[in-house]
C-alpha cells in the first residue's frame, strides 16, 4: 500500500506521527489505535479500504512514533480530542471525515463524537470494544442497583483497570515483554498465529498506562451527560476477553442514529478478522453516505 508519513505538532508541544494511504479526493476515513497498540495495528483493515478512502491514522500521544508527554494530566480526553483535531486539521483541511476507533481509541473518539464542535465534521462513527467512560459509568450504577450479576460479570474483565492505577507497578512489568512474546498472547486470545509484531510494544504499554490513570476515576465518579453528534455503530466482538457486549446496552440512549452490529472475535478482530472489520465499517458508511445524499 502507498503509504505517507507526515508530523503534527500540537499546541502542548507534544508530535504525532501521522500516516495518509489512498487518494485524497476519495472520502475521508480516520482511524484511531487503542492500547497497547500504536497506528500499524490498522494495516489489515486498511488493506481492504484504501480503493474507496482515503484513510488517516496516527500514533496518539505516547505510543508508536509520537512523543511522550511528562505528566499525567496531559493524557485527558479532552486533551485527547484536541490531538484528532489538530491532526484533521492539518491533514484534512475544511473536510468532513467518517471515524472509526478500536479500545482505547474508541473510548478517547467518544469524547469528539459527544463534542458539538465536532458536528458536521464527523460524519459517522464506529466503535469497536471501546465505551465512553461516561456511559459506561451510568450503566455500572445501574447494574449496581438492579442487575449485580451483569455488574460483576463486567467487572471481572475489567481487574487490569485497578492494576493499571498503581504507581510504577504497570509501567515496570512491560520491561518484561518484547515484541515476540506479546505476540504470543495476543495469538492465544485470537486464535491465529500469523499475526504481526509491535515493534513498540514497551513504549505503547508503558506510557498508555497514563491513559487509564488520567481518565478513569474522575469520569467514573463524575460522569458526563454525553450524547453523539453523528451516527453511530458498535462492531459488538461477541467474545470480547476484556469488554463485556452487555456495556453496549447504554449507547442507545445517548445516540439518536445507533446501529448494533455483532462480529464472533476476540478483542483484537482488527487483526484477526480485518477482512470482516473492514466490510462493516464500509458497509455503515455507504448505508448512512445514501442518507445523506
Amino acid at each position: 500500500m502507498e503509504m505517507q508519513t507526515q508530523w503534527v505538532d500540537t499546541t502542548d508541544q507534544q508530535r504525532l506521527c501521522v500516516r495518509t494511504y489512498g487518494q485524497p479526493t476519495q472520502p475521508a476515513l480516520v482511524l484511531v489505535h487503542g492500547y497497547p497498540d500504536h497506528q500499524m495495528v490498522w494495516e489489515p483493515v486498511i488493506h481492504y479500504l484504501t480503493q474507496n478512502y482515503f484513510i488517516v491514522t496516527y500514533d496518539v500521544r505516547g505510543a508508536g512514533e509520537s512523543s511522550i508527554p511528562k505528566k499525567i494530566s496531559d493524557y485527558r480526553l479532552a486533551r485527547l480530542s484536541q490531538d484528532l483535531e489538530e491532526v484533521v486539521n492539518k491533514v484534512l483541511p475544511n473536510r468532513a471525515f467518517h471515524l472509526a476507533a478500536h479500545d482505547w481509541g474508541s473510548i478517547q473518539s467518544w469524547e469528539s463524537v459527544t463534542d458539538f464542535r465536532f458536528k458536521g465534521r464527523i460524519l459517522s462513527y464506529s466503535t469497536l470494544s471501546g465505551p465512553c467512560l461516561d456511559h459506561a459509568a451510568f450503566w455500572m450504577r445501574e447494574q449496581f442497583q438492579q442487575n449485580r450479576t451483569k455488574f460483576l460479570k463486567q467487572m471481572s474483565k475489567s481487574w487490569y483497570i485497578a492494576v493499571f492505577q498503581l504507581p510504577w507497578v504497570a509501567p515496570l512489568a512491560w520491561n518484561f515483554f518484547n515484541p515476540q512474546r506479546w505476540a504470543k498472547i495476543v495469538e492465544q486470545l485470537e486464535k491465529r498465529d500469523d499475526l504481526p509484531l509491535n515493534p513498540y510494544i514497551v513504549k505503547d504499554g508503558k506510557y498508555g498506562v497514563n491513559l487509564y490513570r488520567a481518565n478513569f476515576l474522575p469520569r467514573l465518579a463524575q460522569p458526563r451527560q454525553r450524547f453523539a453528534i453523528c451516527p453511530v455503530q458498535a462492531i459488538v466482538l461477541q467474545n470480547d476477553k476484556f469488554v463485556g457486549p452487555d456495556l453496549i446496552d447504554e449507547v442507545s440512549k445517548w445516540v439518536d442514529d445507533f446501529s448494533r452490529v455483532e462480529l464472533a472475535a476476540n478483542h483484537w478482530a482488527i487483526l484477526s478478522q480485518p477482512e470482516q472489520v473492514a466490510q462493516l465499517i464500509d458497509h455503515f458508511i455507504q448505508k448512512k453516505s445514501a442518507v445523506i445524499d
